[in-house]
Protein backbone atom coordinates (compact mmCIF):
# COMPACT_ATOMS: atom_id res chain seq x y z
CA UNK A 1 0.00 0.00 0.00
CA UNK A 2 2.47 2.76 1.53
CA UNK A 3 5.13 1.36 -1.58
CA UNK A 4 2.04 1.62 -4.25
CA UNK A 5 1.54 5.70 -3.56
CA UNK A 6 5.68 6.11 -3.24
CA UNK A 7 6.39 4.16 -6.13
CA UNK A 8 3.64 6.53 -8.18
CA UNK A 9 5.23 9.37 -6.29
CA UNK A 10 8.48 8.76 -7.92
CA UNK A 11 7.25 8.20 -11.13
CA UNK A 12 5.10 11.47 -10.95
CA UNK A 13 8.12 13.50 -10.37
CA UNK A 14 10.38 11.99 -12.75
CA UNK A 15 7.08 12.94 -14.76
CA UNK A 16 7.71 16.35 -14.09
CA UNK A 17 11.51 16.30 -14.33
CA UNK A 18 11.43 14.87 -17.41
CA UNK A 19 8.93 17.13 -18.89
CA UNK A 20 10.79 20.13 -17.89
CA UNK A 21 13.81 18.74 -19.68
CA UNK A 22 12.29 17.83 -22.68
CA UNK A 23 10.58 21.36 -22.93
CA UNK A 24 14.13 23.39 -22.11
CA UNK A 25 17.45 21.46 -22.76
CA UNK A 26 15.97 18.89 -25.05
CA UNK A 27 13.75 21.19 -27.27
CA UNK A 28 16.00 21.91 -29.77
CA UNK A 29 17.25 18.00 -30.13
CA UNK A 30 13.26 16.85 -30.36
CA UNK A 31 12.12 19.67 -32.84
CA UNK A 32 14.84 18.56 -35.14
CA UNK A 33 14.35 15.37 -34.82
CA UNK A 34 10.60 15.60 -35.13
CA UNK A 35 9.84 13.51 -31.64
CA UNK A 36 8.70 16.34 -29.74
CA UNK A 37 5.19 14.86 -29.32
CA UNK A 38 6.59 11.59 -29.07
CA UNK A 39 8.55 12.81 -25.76
CA UNK A 40 5.07 14.96 -24.61
CA UNK A 41 3.06 11.42 -25.40
CA UNK A 42 5.52 9.29 -23.03
CA UNK A 43 5.92 12.27 -20.31
CA UNK A 44 1.73 12.13 -20.32
CA UNK A 45 1.18 8.76 -20.07
CA UNK A 46 3.66 8.57 -17.08
CA UNK A 47 2.15 11.22 -15.50
CA UNK A 48 -1.16 10.14 -15.91
CA UNK A 49 -0.35 6.29 -13.90
CA UNK A 50 2.05 7.96 -11.38
CA UNK A 51 -1.55 9.45 -10.49
CA UNK A 52 -3.85 5.98 -11.04
CA UNK A 53 -0.97 4.72 -8.74
CA UNK A 54 -1.20 6.91 -5.94
CA UNK A 55 -5.12 6.36 -5.90
CA UNK A 56 -4.75 2.72 -6.26
CA UNK A 57 -2.47 2.64 -3.06
CA UNK A 58 -5.05 5.19 -0.87
CA UNK A 59 -7.67 2.69 -2.11
CA UNK A 60 -5.81 -0.16 -1.42
CA UNK A 61 -5.65 1.25 2.46
CA UNK A 62 -9.72 0.74 2.94
CA UNK A 63 -9.85 -1.93 0.56
CA UNK A 64 -11.34 -5.65 1.50
CA UNK A 65 -8.84 -8.75 1.14
CA UNK A 66 -10.12 -9.89 -2.18
CA UNK A 67 -10.13 -5.54 -3.68
CA UNK A 68 -6.60 -5.32 -2.77
CA UNK A 69 -5.54 -8.17 -4.16
CA UNK A 70 -6.65 -6.87 -7.22
CA UNK A 71 -5.42 -3.70 -6.52
CA UNK A 72 -1.99 -4.47 -5.99
CA UNK A 73 -1.96 -6.26 -9.34
CA UNK A 74 -3.85 -2.64 -10.89
CA UNK A 75 -1.10 -1.13 -9.51
CA UNK A 76 1.64 -3.00 -10.65
CA UNK A 77 0.61 -3.54 -14.03
CA UNK A 78 0.37 0.47 -14.53
CA UNK A 79 4.08 0.48 -13.25
CA UNK A 80 4.93 -1.92 -15.81
CA UNK A 81 2.79 -0.30 -18.22
CA UNK A 82 4.60 2.88 -17.66
CA UNK A 83 7.93 1.58 -17.93
CA UNK A 84 7.77 -0.48 -21.35
CA UNK A 85 5.14 1.99 -22.93
CA UNK A 86 6.60 5.16 -21.75
CA UNK A 87 10.22 3.77 -21.43
CA UNK A 88 10.01 2.50 -25.52
CA UNK A 89 9.40 6.46 -26.43
CA UNK A 90 11.60 7.73 -24.30
CA UNK A 91 14.41 5.22 -26.02
CA UNK A 92 13.28 6.45 -29.82
CA UNK A 93 13.44 10.29 -28.40
CA UNK A 94 17.12 9.48 -26.94
CA UNK A 95 18.59 6.90 -29.69
CA UNK A 96 16.67 7.62 -32.38
CA UNK A 97 16.23 3.84 -32.55
CA UNK A 98 12.51 3.18 -33.85
CA UNK A 99 12.55 -0.48 -33.45
CA UNK A 100 11.98 0.49 -29.51
CA UNK A 101 8.67 0.92 -30.92
CA UNK A 102 8.19 -2.63 -31.18
CA UNK A 103 7.40 -3.11 -27.18
CA UNK A 104 5.38 0.35 -27.14
CA UNK A 105 1.87 -1.82 -27.41
CA UNK A 106 2.97 -4.21 -24.71
CA UNK A 107 3.17 -1.57 -22.45
CA UNK A 108 -0.10 -0.38 -23.74
CA UNK A 109 -1.50 -3.51 -23.07
CA UNK A 110 -0.55 -3.59 -19.69
CA UNK A 111 -1.80 0.08 -18.74
CA UNK A 112 -4.99 -1.44 -20.02
CA UNK A 113 -4.87 -4.37 -17.70
CA UNK A 114 -4.33 -1.93 -14.95
CA UNK A 115 -8.03 0.03 -15.87
CA UNK A 116 -9.53 -3.23 -16.24
CA UNK A 117 -8.23 -4.54 -12.85
CA UNK A 118 -9.55 -1.63 -11.23
CA UNK A 119 -12.35 -2.12 -12.81
CA UNK A 120 -12.73 -5.44 -11.11
CA UNK A 121 -11.21 -4.20 -7.77
CA UNK A 122 -14.39 -1.55 -7.68
CA UNK A 123 -16.68 -4.22 -7.68
CA UNK A 124 -15.29 -5.51 -4.25
CA UNK A 125 -15.24 -2.63 -2.41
Amino acid sequence: MKFMIQAGGILGALAVALGAFGAHALKGMLEASGRSETFETAVKYQFYHAIAMVLVGLLMQRAGTDAVKLLGWSGNAFAIGVIIFSGSLYAICFTGITKFGATAPIGGLALIAGWVLLILAAGKL
